[in-house]
């Protein structure tokens, strides 16, 4: 399916002892945005296997619009960004039952080239009893979580003229501290770009990168941070608070018709890009100082993921590989060399980690629970849980399973 800063920050040095060093923030049970409580595809919380003959028990289902936003939860709510009609929609559910909470609507008129879906791209990201969104015609929503109430908007298509792209803004938005995180794609150098929370207000952009799929993410610890942003022309790292620009690193397929899509995966001082239409994967190590990064290996042979971000567990790296209408996948490589330890083959979807299960859901609306082990893809349990066209990213809060496609959403009890 981000002129000078209006906030004022001391400038900070950012060391590579300081990324050695990472304590991601504790969210409690809550799946509050793109890719978890940690923006890393984990959490702590386990799930029940086997399943009963059945499948695991559902909670509650609803009809929805259209969209590849995937659902949010925070403080009991599932959050729903969705197209109803000639509208964006955002709404607020009961995580145990479904009983609607709050509905926020606004007009959209976009129009997909391709003929897919029309519906948003990026997922909700929820802090501080906030709601942000970021809609297909490219509007920029902040929504108070407790009763819906709008905030502020800002509409970024207007104000940074970014371009549609091949199927029209897609970045899941991140809320770092007093700031809005957006791979934005606009030009007069807002290529990625920082609103603040609490107005709107542009805070600072860089670069005239166009967006690509890709959704920023965060590295080091909570007062020394380094925002980073896969665009379509590369990885760019930006200290958030004070919106200096620390580095650029030139990366992506060759031929025009490609995307970057899949959000960087941190580890420590490493970070890892990956890529499909023969780009690959590139594992790089961030330089003391912060000010660049050093190549550890790259290849085409290792991970080339076409849209989901893979997820690390230990080691390991597990992810999609191959292109999406042409056959994928499931494998699991060495972080360390980019060795590949095992693949299955599977239709391409979403993956995360809770404890030490993979889960799995596919394109198919297939889910399936496995041992996140590498010595072979050992599946505990599978079962039907949604239709075709599951594209967009699950949640998994507390035990709650919490995912769509493209006419419903579902909550199934994944709890011990």
């Amino acid at each position: 399916m981000h002129p000078p800063g209006i906030l004022h920050r001391s400038a900070l040095t950012i060391t590579a002892s300081v990324f050695c060093c990472v304590s991601p923030i504790v969210y409690g049970a809550d799946w509050p945005q793109f890719l978890g409580p940690a923006r890393d595809g984990t959490t702590v919380d386990t799930v029940r296997v086997p399943f009963a003959d059945q499948g695991p028990s559902r909670l509650w289902n609803k009809r929805i619009g259209q969209g590849f936003a995937g659902p949010v939860i925070a403080d009991g709510k599932v959050v729903l960004f969705h197209r109803v009609g000639d509208e964006e929609v955002v709404e607020a559910l009961d995580r145990e039952t479904g009983k609607p909470l709050w509905r926020q609507a606004y007009p959209t008129a976009y129009s997909d080239d391709f003929g897919f879906d029309e519906g948003p791209r990026g997922t909700p990201c929820v802090r501080g009893g906030r709601v942000v969104t970021f809609g297909a015609d490219g509007r920029l929503t902040c929504l108070s979580l407790a009763d819906g109430k709008p905030l502020w908007q800002v509409d970024t298509k207007a104000q940074f003229r970014a371009d549609k792209g091949f199927f029209g803004p897609a970045c899941s938005p991140l809320i770092e501290g007093a700031l809005v995180l957006l791979n934005l794609g606009g030009k007069d150098g807002a290529g990625v770009a920082a609103f603040a929370i609490d107005t709107g207000k542009l805070a600072w952009k860089h670069t005239d990168h166009e967006a690509g799929y890709a959704s920023p993410v965060t590295a080091g610890e909570p007062t020394r941070r380094l925002a980073l942003f896969f665009t379509r022309s590369g990885l760019v790292g930006v200290e958030p608070n004070s919106g200096k620009l620390r580095f650029e690193f030139p990366w992506r397929a060759r031929m025009h018709a490609s995307v970057n899509a899949a959000s960087p995966v941190v580890d420590g001082d490493q970070i890892l890009l990956t890529s499909s239409y023969g780009a690959g994967a590139v594992l790089l190590r961030m330089k003391p100082g912060g000010g660049g990064v050093d190549k550890v290996w790259s290849g085409d042979d290792s991970l080339s993921a076409h849209y989901a971000t893979p997820v690390k567990h230990g080691a390991f790296l597990y992810g999609f590989h191959g292109r999406q209408e042409s056959g994928t996948r499931l494998r699991c490589i060495e972080w360390s060399s980019g060795k590949v330890r095992w693949e299955m083959e599977m239709k391409a979807g979403t993956i995360a980690a809770a404890g030490d299960k993979l889960v799995v859901l596919t394109e198919t609306g297939e889910l399936t629970i496995a041992s996140a082990t590498p010595d072979a893809f050992h599946p505990l349990a599978r079962a039907q849980v949604l239709g075709s066209g599951t594209r967009a990213p699950f949640a998994l809060s507390d035990g709650v399973f919490v995912a769509r496609d493209k006419a419903q959403i579902v909550a199934f009890d994944l709890r011990p």
